[in-house]
């Protein structure tokens, strides 16, 4: 056994970016619910085991009340249910806050998930483009060799060490890598990116997101999908069954704190 050690908890701000959402108090319990399994997860040392502060913010409702960068370990732009190429001006306040984040602020972290994985990608030059089929639920997308080594797969929860499943909720996705800022693309297809100042991670899917909080969107798949009323209840029932399925949300938490706390060797080499 390692020697003993203690840590202080992880100063995590979590900004949510959903427009007048009725689910926002259910997406941050998820938030809470993975987190602190992961962080249960994550070490044999029961000291290391400390769960995240996290402390939530609500840009698209009250732009002015953002983190302060010096205050917290790491910054998660998470998911939201606005195109962020839109001009408001809550959209375009956060934009300069995660560009001053990154310029002003090296030792904050941060992480893009979903909505945020497409903001930072922008900003840093990539091409965002409207899907065809949008995802809904679990999906499986082919790790790179730098996402890999990330993860250290082999991992006990999926068995395939070249793919990760995680839960999909978007319409849009991003078309084109960065192309400022030096990122390692760590999904295929421009889903997961880590820069090489190794300050910067972003990920398409929702590893937050539980089939508990997942399933109160099923029925975004009615207009998503087009699906008509007469397929409706076998659709969603297919839909919600995806839903439901394992995913490596957890999985990929638990590296995330590592990835914070700079306890993989592997995070500070040239992936």
């Amino acid at each position: 056994m390692s020697p003993s050690r203690t840590l202080s908890p992880l100063r995590i701000a979590v900004l949510l970016n959903s427009y007048r959402s009725p689910f926002i108090t259910d997406i941050r319990d998820s938030y809470v619910r993975t987190i602190t399994a992961a962080a249960n997860l994550g070490s044999e040392d029961d000291e290391a085991n400390t769960t995240p502060e996290l402390t939530f913010f609500y840009p698209a409702e009250n732009e002015d009340e953002l983190p302060d960068p010096d205050e917290y370990d790491l910054i998660v732009i998470g998911g939201g249910n606005v195109d962020p190429r839109r001009k408001m001006p809550w959209i375009s306040k956060l934009h300069q806050f995660i560009l001053d984040v990154v310029a002003h602020h090296p030792q904050t972290k941060l992480c893009g998930i979903c909505w945020g994985h497409q903001t930072i990608c922008m900003l840093f030059g990539a091409e965002l483009v409207d899907m065809e089929t949008p995802e809904l639920g679990v999906t499986e997308a082919q790790l790179t060799p730098a996402g890999r080594r990330f993860l250290h797969r082999p991992n006990p929860i999926n068995k395939d060490p070249t793919t990760l499943r995680l839960q999909q909720h978007h319409r849009r996705a991003v078309g084109s890598p960065p192309v400022r800022g030096g990122f390692h693309e760590l999904l295929a297809d421009n889903q997961a990116f880590l820069n090489h100042n190794n300050t910067i991670l972003t990920w398409q899917g929702h590893p937050e997101k539980d089939a508990k909080c997942a399933k109160l969107r099923v029925r975004d798949a009615t207009r998503w999908f087009s699906i008509s009323a007469e397929e409706e209840k076998t659709a969603l029932a297919e839909v919600e069954k995806v839903m439901g399925e394992e995913d490596d949300g957890r999985e990929v938490w638990v590296r995330i704190l590592e990835w914070v706390r700079g306890e993989h060797p592997g995070y500070q080499v040239h992936l």
